[in-house]
């Protein structure tokens, strides 16, 4: 079989999953030599929730950290995650936006692009696919895992094939839930190995305890990669660890040729790092425990987290039980989509709503209604007339890809950043994140030139900008 590859994700998921993404710049940059010495396949290090995090409560422009990263960084390539026509926000953008954010972060450093649809909707990676082979990046195609009667090991390895078609370098099966079981996982990844001629890469969380187990059983099934992070970062809702699986693999067919005294050096560098986030009550030990009702509800922990937020705020945690049995009886009835940014914070919301109303239905969300009307991209299955019926009445859905239903987009949004824009990738994030943005670039400003911005006459403006 060969040596097994691994792609760190302590740099992006690790610290996303336990920590809210609030991991800083200069907390990577001094490990950062030691890593690209380690024999990593890849470092995730991007994409994802890093790029609103460090705007919305960093304050640190996510371009600088690409680039501080890759300075670094010479021998080991660098990912990023991609949520397909939704790019780095939560809804689709147009095309011309998708070809613009894949040439600049490829041109800023990125080699490898992890691009799924919350839905497994593959029209709506089309033109991320495109646009990273277009630009000279390694595409990979990802679908999201998840349990229901109509996910079959025959639908995983379909999905695979049109991303393979559609011209896919690898193929990644991401369960962003812990939901794969180990002998579950032998078989797919058997199906997916036999069918695919493309790398086959799988990512897990350790949330339901099975993810160490999980990864051995995907590597004798024949897996090329899998996604683990350094252990101060790991188990709970992030990866399963790295150095363990490492060891594990030692002296067998499977060996993957690190350096363990580095990936302990990398260890030894992040435990303190953990420690502070723990004291400072930002990595709560919640997240660090084993529910194996993870198997049983589908509920990813930042999923869980958000319900109990909800209820908190509408003084009913006591229906948490009842809420987490909604879950997925509002998921079957949106056409069984999985649990992923951002239909897991549609189905997630609309279950409290059924829940505290006493109705179910009775109270929907904006998203809701656009998920049943088609702006998301088709459900696994046809969603019932009786739901759609109750949900959008008589309005027309949308049956084409989304994002055709789009005009361009980045003209306007370089209007509307003209006076603070320092750099061409300042019009992708006004795009993105238009008010955060704003925010982002006043501050900026502010410090550069201790300006007073209230003074600031846009249409005038005199300042070296």
């Amino acid at each position: 079989m060969g040596k097994v590859k691994i792609t760190e994700t302590v740099l992006r998921d690790g610290h996303q999953s336990l920590i809210a993404t609030r991991m800083r710049t200069s907390e990577m940059l001094p490990i950062l030599e030691t890593m690209d010495n380690a024999g990593y396949y890849a470092i995730e290090m991007w994409g994802g929730a890093t790029y609103d995090a460090c705007l919305r409560f960093l304050d640190e422009d996510p371009w600088d950290r690409l680039r501080a990263i890759r300075k670094k960084v010479k021998n080991t390539k660098l990912q990023m995650l991609l949520r397909g026509q939704n790019l780095l926000g939560y809804k689709h953008y147009a095309d011309d936006v998708v070809d613009e954010f894949v040439n600049r972060a490829i041109g800023n450093g990125i080699d490898i692009i992890r691009i799924f649809d919350a839905l497994n909707d593959t029209r709506n990676l089309e033109s991320s696919i495109r646009a990273t082979k277009k630009y000279g990046g390694h595409a990979q195609g990802c679908v999201s895992y998840t349990i229901s009667p109509v996910h079959t090991d025959e639908m995983f390895v379909r999905l695979g094939k049109e991303l393979e078609e559609m011209g896919a370098d690898s193929f990644c099966l991401k369960d962003m839930a812990g939901l794969l079981t180990p002998y579950r996982t032998y078989d797919l990844v058997k199906s997916l190995k036999k069918e695919l001629s493309i790398p086959v890469e799988i990512h897990t969380h350790a949330t339901s305890g099975l993810g160490s187990m999980t990864y051995m059983k995907a590597i004798e099934a024949g897996a090329d990669i899998i996604d683990t992070a350094c252990t101060p970062f790991s188990g709970g809702t992030s990866q399963p660890p790295t150095e363990p699986i490492v060891a594990a693999l030692r002296g067998t067919e499977y060996d993957t040729g690190m350096n363990e005294e580095l990936l302990n050096e990398v260890a030894e560098y992040f435990r303190p790092i953990r420690e502070k986030y723990i004291a400072s009550g930002r990595m709560n030990t919640k997240v660090l425990g084993v529910d194996i009702n993870t198997l049983k509800y589908q509920v990813p922990g930042g999923m869980l987290s958000n319900l109990i937020s909800q209820l908190q705020v509408a003084g009913a945690v006591d229906k948490l039980e009842e809420v987490l049995k909604e879950v997925p009886r509002v998921r079957e009835d949106f056409g069984y989509p999985p649990l992923v940014t951002p239909s897991s914070q549609i189905v997630g919301t609309q279950a409290v709503a059924n829940v505290i109303t006493g109705e179910r239905y009775k109270m929907v969300s904006n998203e809701a209604r656009n998920l049943v009307k088609g702006m998301y991209g088709r459900t696994t299955v046809p969603i019932s007339e009786e739901i759609v019926k109750k949900i959008i009445g008589d309005e027309e859905r949308v049956t084409c890809r989304p994002a055709d239903l789009l005009e361009p987009e980045l003209e306007k949004a370089k209007r509307e950043c003209a006076v603070f824009i320092k750099q061409d990738e300042d019009v992708l994030t006004q795009a993105f994140f238009p008010k955060t943005a704003q925010e982002f670039f006043r501050k900026r400003l502010e410090k550069e030139y201790a300006l007073d911005l209230d003074l600031l006459d846009e249409e005038n403006s005199v300042y070296p900008v």
